[in-house]
């Protein structure tokens, strides 16, 4: 009888710490959000795509100031890519919509996926560059040697400071995934 009774309480005890646990979990999950946003304000980074068309509306373009954005492209070392900025540099009015694009051309005879992360600097200058469009939302796919240009609309806050009259955006493609041709043909052959 004592045996039935130690292990009854070893059930209860394992599932009073499962039920811990999945609270605990549940918790920690519901928490990401905010922790993800935390760091991003410390970090400088603005990743979250804004509604960007109200603010737009609501907003007159500010034509007496200007703000210098410089454009970078950056690669790892031995990249298969071709990657740059179109233009340089650009005068732009806080509040005005702009367009720029950046170059890109696999070169390799394989398909590749890439990603392109960005970077903002100053990094005080992250939290008032919006992008309402920008290729890197979402994975590249690149046929074998295939180049094109993509696409970026932007715009600076108003309330950006007005000791911030030069910021960069710099972009790093990032290859996510390689598929050979021949790879990819001989596997949906098998199947």
């Amino acid at each position: 009888m004592d045996h039935r009774k130690s292990r009854l309480s070893s059930n209860h005890s394992l599932v009073l710490k499962l039920l811990t646990l999945t609270v605990a979990m549940f918790g920690f999950g519901f928490l990401l959000v905010p922790i993800y946003d935390v760091f991003c304000d410390i970090l400088g980074i603005d990743s979250r795509p804004a509604n960007t068309a109200a603010v737009m509306e609501s907003r007159a373009a500010e034509d007496d100031r200007v703000i210098t954005v410089e454009f970078m492209a950056a690669l790892n070392e031995y990249a298969p890519w071709e990657f740059s900025p179109g233009v340089i540099s650009m005068q732009v009015h806080p509040g005005k919509l702009y367009d720029a694009s950046y170059f890109a051309r696999n070169l390799t005879d394989r398909q590749l996926v890439g990603q392109a992360i960005p970077s903002i600097a100053p990094s005080q200058a992250a939290r008032y560059f919006r992008k309402t469009e920008c290729f890197c939302f979402n994975s590249q796919e690149f046929g074998p040697n295939e180049s094109r240009d993509m696409g970026l609309r932007f715009f600076i806050d108003r309330d950006i400071p007005d000791y911030i009259d030069r910021l960069t955006l710099s972009y790093t493609l990032f290859v996510k995934q390689q598929v050979a041709f021949k790879d990819a043909e001989t596997d949906s052959q098998r199947q």
